[in-house]
């Protein structure tokens, strides 16, 4: 069977093109940190291989033949909450059944069954794992995958039975153990079930490190997807290896996935003579962001959390001044909607494009009669003058009940003004987005192809730059018109246009107004 690109569950050699997730860490110092018997985590944002290399690494030290090495996902008590007993007995049964799994012979689910479950729930995974390595006949190592999925008194009490039995190592003891999951453990807060928070690192303060994976490099992203070329003969087009790293910027579901919609999901291209094109990579990229696939999903579904809205909000609406907390930057961090160097902003382009569209996906299809062939001139460019305009009364009548119901009411114009586009743009167009911490404005680029060539003809390049007003008018446009006019020169556009929003209570006559200064079109709202 050929192989293919995966874009659910953990990577099998045999079935997956793959980048050998032992080169994605540093193993050096993660195998002096086991010989040192540290217990340390390993986090990284869902999706990007964290299972992958944990299983990689199990195999690479059992087959050293110096440890008995396990893995377990303990992700199935999550739902005991704070029910120790349910929540420890989920953890325990999964330890033992995984270990029984990869060290056949171990029968250790016979003996929890038989006698470890009458152990008290408060000390019976601390004497699972004494039970473990006493009866193996070598040093024990254990990989625990999905520990902060759980909750409350449950996480409490795993995390203490760990650290009661740390001195005992690596005799009556695993020698090292590591926790994976999404967040480090300092950024734990734990609900218990009296309403005490307790932080992660004060209920497992044996941590020697926090170890964090990262994304693909270019250069591995380049080496996945060539892998598929010299299976099957089929080609990629080179101007897609750069368009995939803006793209995605190395997030390892985000390259398998769009691999995946190439090599698969677009059926043409099934025939391996057919070679792929940059045409092709951006249909499967509109595709990808249509389906709403699980892992997009699951990323919008984080922008209702408050800590994350605090972040989110902020960089949408470019804040000066943020009011979070670093505490909550390193969390939505650790979840890899952003990057933090060398500024902070939202982490990569898919994920620039797939939160605006989430968040006004309710409003976007709600626009009604707006069909693009109205805003399209006889030449085929875009009449962006009538466009605004149509969006300055569009604005008008929908700002005020965006304010009252909408979650993320502090870039509320900005996305109104993307989903007003996007809803017209995506009859042929395509609209690149930044923002970013600080900037006080958010900048969009249109590219709108004026011939059939979609994406090697003719293409009129429109910036639109927005700004909330906070200051006068006058120095509010003087800046506006000067960050409009340096954007256009690095985005290759001469068709400039600057939106001022104006969110005080003034009449909507004194506030709608259009002019053009220095060849940039300056619309009030």
């Amino acid at each position: 069977m050929e192989k293919f690109f995966n874009n659910a569950g953990p990577t099998i050699p045999a079935d997956h093109y793959h980048i050998d997730p032992l080169t994605r860490i540093n193993w050096e110092d993660i195998l002096q940190l086991i010989a040192q018997k540290r217990y340390f985590l390993l986090h990284a944002p869902r999706q990007t291989g964290k299972t992958s290399t944990l299983l990689a690494m199990m195999h690479a030290l059992n087959a050293q033949g110096q440890f008995a090495c396990a893995y377990a996902n303990i992700e199935g008590a999550q739902t005991a909450r704070n029910d120790v007993e349910r929540g420890v007995d989920a953890v325990c049964s999964s330890i033992s059944s995984h270990i029984d799994t990869y060290l056949p012979g171990t029968e250790l689910g016979k003996w929890y069954y038989s006698s470890g479950r009458d152990v008290s729930s408060n000390d019976r995974l601390r004497v699972l794992l004494q039970h473990w390595t006493t009866a193996a006949s070598k040093p024990t190592i254990l990989f625990l995958d999905e520990v902060d999925a759980l909750v409350g008194d449950t996480l409490i009490s795993l995390l203490r039975q760990i650290r009661a039995g740390y001195a005992q190592r690596p005799e009556s003891f695993p020698q090292s153990l590591i926790l994976c999951g999404v967040r480090d453990i300092q950024d734990y807060r734990i609900h218990s079930s009296n309403q005490e928070i307790i932080t992660g690192g004060s209920a497992f303060n044996i941590k020697a490190e926090s170890l964090r994976m990262g994304n693909f490099s270019p250069e591995e992203c380049r080496t996945l997807l060539l892998q598929h070329t010299e299976a099957t003969g089929q080609s990629f087009q080179e101007a897609i290896f750069p368009l995939l790293w803006e793209d995605t910027e190395g997030q390892p579901w985000l390259v398998n996935a769009l691999a995946y919609e190439l090599t698969w999901r677009i059926k043409a291209l099934r025939d391996r003579s057919i070679p792929i094109t940059v045409e092709h990579y951006m249909q499967a990229r509109e595709e990808l962001i249509q389906s709403r696939a699980t892992h997009l999903d699951q990323l919008v579904d984080k922008l209702k959390e408050e800590r994350v809205h605090r972040v989110i909000s902020a960089i949408l609406s470019g804040e000066e001044e943020p009011s979070f907390r670093g505490a909550d930057l390193d969390y939505v961090y650790d979840l890899g909607l952003i990057q933090k160097k060398p500024s902070v902003r939202i982490a990569n382009r898919i994920y620039m494009e797939t939160i605006p569209r989430e968040l006004t996906w309710a409003k976007q299809v709600g626009i009604a009669n707006q069909d693009t062939g109205w805003y399209v001139a006889a030449d085929g460019s875009l009449n962006m003058p009538k466009l605004l305009r149509a969006f300055q009364q569009f604005f008008r009548m929908n700002a005020e009940s965006w304010d009252q119901r909408f979650d993320y009411r502090e870039a509320g114009p900005q996305l109104l003004l993307q989903a007003f586009l996007q809803r017209i743009i995506n009859g042929g167009g395509r609209i690149h987005r930044e923002y970013a911490l600080g900037r006080r404005r958010t900048d969009l680029l249109i590219e709108w192809p004026t011939t059939e060539k979609a994406y090697f003809g003719a293409v009129q390049r429109i910036v639109i730059e927005t700004k909330i007003l906070r200051k006068s008018l006058e120095s509010t446009i003087e800046e506006g018109v000067n960050q409009t006019k340096a954007y256009g020169q690095k985005a290759g556009a001469e068709d400039l246009h600057l939106i001022i929003f104006d969110r005080s209570d003034r009449p909507w006559e004194e506030k709608i107004a259009e002019r053009m200064i220095d060849n940039v079109g300056i619309w009030l709202c």
